[in-house]
């Protein structure tokens, strides 16, 4: 059975590219790491991370927890998070 995520739990989550040149992103609780080519951000639905040429940052509002990135974007994916999978494999074995 499929469940539906309810976004009231996890806080409101948009991206919105422009003439993949303009990233804006809302509901971003950390910027773990950047550079003109990567940024890894933590967002209400997950860790995302933005792969580009040329990337800067041009607004960012902590508050509020939204960011615009302009540069030349080749990806952009969520990615799971490792360590938590590892945990999550290492009680599963413990509780068999």
């Amino acid at each position: 059975m499929e469940s539906i995520m309810d976004t009231t739990s996890y806080g409101s989550h948009e991206i919105k590219i422009t003439d993949r040149s303009i990233i804006s992103l809302s509901g971003i609780n950390k910027i773990s790491s950047f550079d003109d080519q990567e940024f890894l951000m933590e967002s209400t639905m997950g860790v995302i991370l933005l792969k580009g040429e040329g990337l800067e940052i041009i607004k960012l509002d902590t508050h509020d927890g939204n960011v615009k990135i302009k540069g030349k974007l080749i990806s952009l994916a969520y990615i799971e998070n490792l360590k938590k999978n590892k945990e999550e494999s290492l009680l599963s074995k413990l509780f068999k």
